[in-house]
């Protein structure tokens, strides 16, 4: 499972645009065959216009991301499962610093002050390489018991390394004792369709409540259509890591 991981990691960093660009790039400059070298220049062109477009890149999301739930049309459950990957660990000042994804726990949050929630049930464990040993969800309880959550509301498991393991493992702790239970699971847009299948491969009929949300209304301004924007390139990484991290799970039976 650990050589898994590793591989995963090494696939999504070759599957990234830049990573192709830069290839191209390269080779335009230092190739023997100057056909090619024309030919790769341009191509590298034609990517860098394709991915850096803000308008092709919230089309491609609002076909991939699970739609957002309003609070009026949920019921209540029993838990909200929260799944990791919101924060990181800042080694030199020994504390975590928030990721785009903090979404998933703001909306947790008030999720069970409106009372949607019951329960909170924490997977989070170390999704990085460089420090295993952080795991995410004993920070995230101690934050959420620091704002007035009851600790007695609050379960975790912190072993999971990936999505897989996160219903894995989170069936294997709540489902011996929770049979009759009804699961809210909690994720950004983007990770929720291969989340929910590997819950329901895990046992785990859940609802949806889809977070932190790249598309939303279309935009026609001149800037959204036409001008190339930088921040694109890493947004697309989220997304190519999501069809890539299905198509794999799929291959391997994981959901």
């Amino acid at each position: 499972m650990f050589l898994f991981f590793i591989f995963s990691k090494i696939l999504f960093f070759l599957l990234s645009p830049l990573v192709w660009i830069i290839a191209l790039l390269s080779y335009s400059l230092f190739g023997a065959n100057k056909k090619w070298k024309r030919r790769t220049l341009v191509y590298s062109l034609i990517i860098s216009l394709f991915f850096s477009n803000s308008f092709i890149l919230d089309e491609f999301m609002r076909i991939w991301e699970v739609p957002a739930t309003k609070y009026e049309n949920l019921k209540v459950y029993d838990y909200g499962i929260l799944l990791g990957g919101m924060v990181s660990y800042d080694k030199e000042n020994d504390r975590i610093n928030s990721m785009r994804s903090i979404d998933r726990m703001i909306q947790t949050i008030k999720l069970y002050k409106l009372g949607k929630i019951k329960k909170i049930f924490i997977s989070a464990g170390s999704g990085n390489l460089t420090y295993p040993d952080f795991k995410e969800g004993i920070y995230l309880r101690k934050y959420l018991i620091s704002i007035g959550i009851p600790k007695c509301d609050i379960e975790i498991e912190i072993e999971s390394l990936n999505t897989y393991q996160n219903a894995a493992y989170t069936a294997e702790t709540l489902m011996p004792d929770c049979k009759n239970c009804s699961f809210l699971l909690i994720t950004s847009a983007t990770h929720m369709r291969r989340a929910q299948a590997c819950f329901k491969k895990a046992g785990i009929n859940s609802d949806t409540f889809s977070v932190d949300r790249y598309s939303g209304a279309r935009k026609f301004n001149f800037d959204h259509l036409i001008v190339p924007n930088i921040e694109t390139f890493s947004i697309w990484v989220v997304l190519i890591k999501e069809w890539v991290g299905y198509i794999v799970y799929s291959i391997v039976g994981y959901v």
